[in-house]
């Protein structure tokens, strides 16, 4: 069997380095891109602002603190989308093959490249070139064998950085690695793992199939390979949208009652994003959180799909019937959402399904 050759591009501070691209004042300075409000989180922030600690996901409260002199812009979408098509457009230069995981960041399969290439690394190395040149913007890469090497190798040499993990390097690389940096061991899994005695790579390589089975399950068989540098999972391209959402948080905890307008808004973000699809959208979903912070949801998959901005916003308004709480109850986030996607034809006469 031929070794793969794949490569994963990261966007180097995506939102936030397309901000200081478009505005020369905010070159060099510290960039948050957040809406600013008690309730509002970080989108993204300049390396320039992550010196100071700020990240992504952060509340805008908390970044602002970290760095009162932080430039915050509000979030642009439709820009952020135009400059991850164009990045798109010079990826498929070279391959066809070609996973989105965000707007910023994807896998891609050149064991056979367009440009004839003799290696993944010369594709990588255009591929940056080209991402500078022409967008103005700069993103890290990393080449390996298969996707989850690629992707730890893309963060190696950020920002601005190419890292290659070649095959015969697998093992002098990862055993001294850092169990927390393979894909799926979160806060949860290291402290289980630092339980049996596991810090690193070369550590859970020493446990048997079995013992990780037991401890973990299915998961345990991933473990397994993935300490070996293991990952059969293919690049695939046109991934099929599963579902469509947007959501937004309140200023303040609000009634229920008091939520129609963001229903309103957010369903035209909905329908709009919607409107890109070959698919159509059969079941409309509605996303509250309470003021404790408990998550509701609600879905109603009508007759026939919703055809119009303002039939998808009747349902969404709807499903708040269902919500079986009392009206002193306060919330604060909702989100509208379109989900089970079929192919037009196989869109209509469908049973009335309440979820």
């Amino acid at each position: 069997m031929s070794v793969r050759k794949i490569v994963h591009i990261d966007m180097d501070a995506f939102y936030a380095s397309v901000e200081q691209r478009d505005d020369p004042q905010l070159k060099g300075r510290p960039v948050i891109v957040a809406w600013r409000g008690n309730r509002s989180v970080v989108c993204a922030a300049s390396y320039e602002a992550r010196r100071y600690g700020v990240r992504s996901a952060m509340s805008a409260l908390r970044a602002d603190r970290l760095c009162p002199h932080a430039v915050f812009v509000a979030p642009d979408f439709k820009k952020y989308r135009a400059a991850s098509r164009a990045a798109g457009e010079i990826f498929r230069r070279y391959t066809d093959l070609i996973e989105p995981l965000s707007l910023d960041e994807a896998y891609l399969d050149v064991t056979e490249n367009k440009a004839g290439l003799p290696t993944a690394t010369r594709v990588a190395r255009a591929i940056r070139e080209q991402i500078r040149e022409e967008l103005h913007l700069t993103a890290s890469a990393g080449v390996a064998p298969n996707k989850f090497l690629a992707k730890i190798a893309s963060d190696w040499r950020k920002p601005d950085g190419l890292f290659v993990i070649l095959p015969e390097n697998i093992d002098t690389f990862l055993t001294p690695l850092a169990v927390g940096r393979l894909p799926g061991v979160g806060k949860v899994t290291t402290r289980r793992l630092e339980q049996l005695g596991i810090q690193t790579v070369g550590d859970l390589r020493a446990l048997d199939l079995p013992v990780l089975e037991h401890q973990f399950g299915r998961y345990g068989v991933r473990l397994y390979e993935l300490a070996r540098g293991i990952d059969n999972s293919r690049v695939v391209s046109d991934r099929p949208t599963k579902s469509i959402s947007a959501e937004d948080t309140f200023e303040k905890d609000i009634p229920l009652a008091q939520t129609e307008p963001m229903i309103r808004r957010l369903a035209e973000r909905v329908w709009s994003t919607s409107r890109r699809e070959s698919r159509i959208a059969r079941t409309v979903v509605l996303k509250l959180r309470t003021s404790d912070f408990n998550i509701l949801t609600r879905s109603h998959t009508p007759l026939s799909p919703p055809s119009s901005c303002d039939e998808l916003t009747q349902i969404a308004l709807s499903l708040r019937e269902r919500v079986e709480l009392s009206p002193r109850q306060l919330f604060r986030l909702v989100g509208v959402g379109m989900s089970n996607f079929r192919e037009p034809e196989d869109a209509a006469g469908q049973p009335v399904l309440f979820e």
